[in-house]
């Protein structure tokens, strides 16, 4: 693969390793974060520099990526004054990792196309574990000629990368994919708790039901450490509640009712008050504590 000058603005908890696969993978990478020693820290673990503005880092960049915490974040990494807008040379592919607002993602386009940039909105599903180890899944937003340039890079980190249509259509999709994960865990977190009281065997159970219609990633991945209640896999229910409040949004303007969604919403706030807003999504079982 050619090699490529890349910026890597967000070291969270998803952005750390992404970044760490694209330098892997022979890019030259810069990193920037509002913490320093994260970025120094990311230097420390991989070859590449880190810079102290957004602007910085993407200046000469022919990918900058951004994986920050929302709306109001990408606004000021992208358009502050010291912002990705202000030094992308023309040309610059702009690819957001964020899980953010539709309306924000065209925003940033608008104003990417009047500096002579692309940009494409590009959030991931496939949690702490995926980013660790390369195999997200991203849906993206935006033109199909500017993703065919961007899909090989994107793939450094991904297992699947699929163009969804016009910018904002990849921040629709996933906030589809959080509403089914709200969904598939109140139902997961409703058959544990009723198999535990009947004295079935969890791992015995998860077996089985994994061939079968109620299959899936949450059932294979977490019902067991969910029986045995640990919740420490990195994606803290601080975050999905800020996702949800997404859709939320999303909904109201179409129209649409999202009422098991709301529920879990409202199951999540009663967890965030008994002191587990930085578990992870599983820790919904906890509402069926007695």
């Amino acid at each position: 693969m050619t090699s490529y000058t890349i910026a890597f603005i967000g070291l969270g908890t998803m952005g750390f390793p992404m970044a760490g696969h694209l330098a892997n993978a022979g890019h030259h990478v810069t990193v920037y974060n509002r913490t320093t020693e994260k970025a120094e820290k990311w230097v420390e673990t991989y070859a590449g520099s880190y810079a102290t503005t957004p602007a910085a880092a993407a200046e000469g960049a022919d990918f900058i990526f951004t994986c920050v915490g929302n709306d109001d974040d990408l606004r000021q990494v992208y358009c502050g004054e010291d912002g990705i807008l202000a030094s992308a040379k023309p040309g610059a592919i702009l690819i957001d990792n964020t899980t953010a607002s539709a309306e924000v993602a065209k925003e940033i386009a608008e104003q990417a196309t009047d500096c002579q940039l692309s940009f494409l909105d590009a959030p991931v599903s496939g949690g702490e574990a995926g980013a660790v180890n390369g195999c997200l899944t991203v849906m993206v937003g935006g033109d199909s000629k500017v993703f065919e340039q961007a899909k090989p890079v994107i793939d450094c980190f991904a297992k699947a990368t699929t163009l969804m249509g016009g910018v904002g259509y990849g921040q629709v999709t996933k906030m589809a994919n959080q509403l089914c994960i709200a969904g598939i865990l109140q139902g997961l977190s409703e058959a544990i708790t009723l198999a535990k009281s009947a004295g079935l065997d969890i791992e015995q159970m998860t077996e089985v039901l994994k061939h079968g219609a109620a299959g899936s990633w949450q059932l294979e991945n977490r019902a067991q450490t969910m029986a045995e209640d640990k919740f420490d896999f990195g994606f803290a229910i601080d975050w999905m509640r800020k996702d949800l409040g997404i859709c939320f949004e999303a909904a109201e303007k179409l129209g649409v009712e999202l009422p098991l969604a709301k529920q879990v919403d409202q199951k999540y706030a009663e967890l965030q008050q008994r002191g587990f807003n930085r578990a992870d999504t599983s820790v919904l079982i906890k509402q069926f504590d007695k």
